[in-house]
């Protein structure tokens, strides 16, 4: 295939390229690099197209379309930070953001893959949340249920787009995907966590650290994504993809401190001097893979601990990199 992947020098969009790349594809990418960075293609520069644009841009959206029969549209407004802190600019690229790549896609006859997010189940904590199940969101006056609103927007828009156009279209919910190239910047905890761990900083947990996730790697996600996009009994239809190992985030600091082989304090922060009054958080969230299983084997095979041994091993290098001084010595130590 000729495959483009918006947000392709994020952390899942740049994975995915390595994978399409390995399994012989042509791959253009559309990055804005607002959140992106180019040392996420920095081995691959060579064999990818980059288009650097907005995917608010038709103008760059239709030049970056051009020839490709798939689109994976992974990029979106990143992070919990960003989307409490600059609500209006992240509803706008998630939702108009979208439409303008729908649109291009459906002009070149591109099949598509859309990645939405956990997110759109929001306070529902049933025991294996199905596609199917039920949505819970908050106020809508809430910045913190913005995102969850607009990738549910997202997910109707590109199924309308297959009802109507016949657009072949894929929804995929993402459940906390991990690995090398994430970073904490925006909020993800795994990283955040690791590099508190690896600079002796205490490890923060914020409210009770009760709240229950399952981590996934990335390792284990791309390969699904390309094998849904290409299943025609995949288009029209929307799959929950993550682990299932569940754990508490108190728990997760403790096994970032494990795996590591560090030391430090474990400090609870609360949500309201995190992310400002009023934040709402949820107690569990785990999702049922059994579609996406059933369809085409998706089964994810890391560990947590494996996981986090990779974002370890990916934030030492990060870390002494940006800690070596132009002398070539380190300024302080990184555990």
């Amino acid at each position: 295939m000729r495959a483009l992947v918006t947000g392709g020098a994020g952390f899942i969009g740049s994975h995915l390229v390595d994978h399409l790349l390995g399994l012989g594809h042509d791959v253009v990418v559309l990055d804005d690099f607002s959140t992106g960075s180019m040392a996420n293609l920095a081995g691959v520069a060579d064999r990818v197209i980059t288009v650097r644009g907005s995917i608010l841009d038709e103008t760059a959206v239709e030049e970056a379309t051009d020839g490709c029969d798939t689109v994976f549209h992974m990029a979106a407004a990143v992070g919990v930070r960003t989307i409490v802190n600059r609500p209006l600019e992240s509803l706008h690229k998630n939702l108009r953001g979208t439409e303008t790549v729908l649109e291009a896609a459906v002009r070149h006859g591109a099949r598509l893959l859309l990645a939405s997010s956990s997110e759109v189940y929001g306070k529902n904590t049933k025991d294996g949340l199905g596609e199917d199940d039920d949505r819970v969101l908050g106020s809508p006056l809430k910045s913190r249920w913005s995102y969850a609103a607009a990738k549910g927007l997202d997910e109707l828009m590109a199924y309308c787009y297959w009802e109507r156009h016949g657009l072949r279209a894929v929804m995929v919910r993402p459940f906390n995907i991990v690995g090398p190239r994430q970073t904490g910047h925006y909020g993800m905890v795994v990283p955040t966590l690791v590099e508190q761990a690896l600079t002796g900083r205490p490890l923060t947990v914020h409210g009770d650290g009760n709240q229950r996730r399952c981590f996934c790697a990335v390792g284990d996600v791309v390969p699904a994504l390309v094998a849904l996009v290409t299943d025609v009994r995949a288009h029209g239809r929307v799959f929950n993809l993550g682990s299932t190992e569940e754990v508490t985030i108190r728990e997760l600091a403790k096994r970032v401190l494990r795996v590591t082989g560090t030391r430090g304090p474990i400090v609870h922060v609360p949500y309201e001097e995190a992310y400002g009054p009023g934040f709402e958080d949820m107690a569990r969230r785990t999702p049922d893979t059994s579609r996406a299983r059933e369809l085409i084997g998706f089964r994810p095979r890391t560990s947590l601990d494996e996981v986090i041994a990779a974002v370890a091993a990916d934030r030492r290098v990060h870390l002494h990199a940006g800690l070596r001084g132009a002398d070539g010595r380190h300024r302080t130590d990184v555990v």
